[in-house]
């Protein structure tokens, strides 16, 4: 494994990760998969609409 470079939106070098930082991370996503999960929601669940009843309906109409 080799160290990496992070850089920003405009190229400049923001961090450098070691190899020994790496290494970590692997063995912690090796023991706990689901902490590096891509898909997890961390956001509120939107609310849905309250739908319309059918009287409400019927007297727009």
């Amino acid at each position: 494994m080799h160290e990496v470079k992070v850089y920003d939106s405009s190229g400049n070098l923001k961090k450098v990760i070691s190899v020994k930082k790496l290494n970590i991370r692997s063995k912690k996503q090796l023991e706990f998969p689901s902490l590096f999960k891509k898909n997890k929601r961390t956001g509120k669940p939107l609310k849905k609409p309250a739908k319309m009843s059918a009287k409400v309906k019927a007297s727009q109409l």
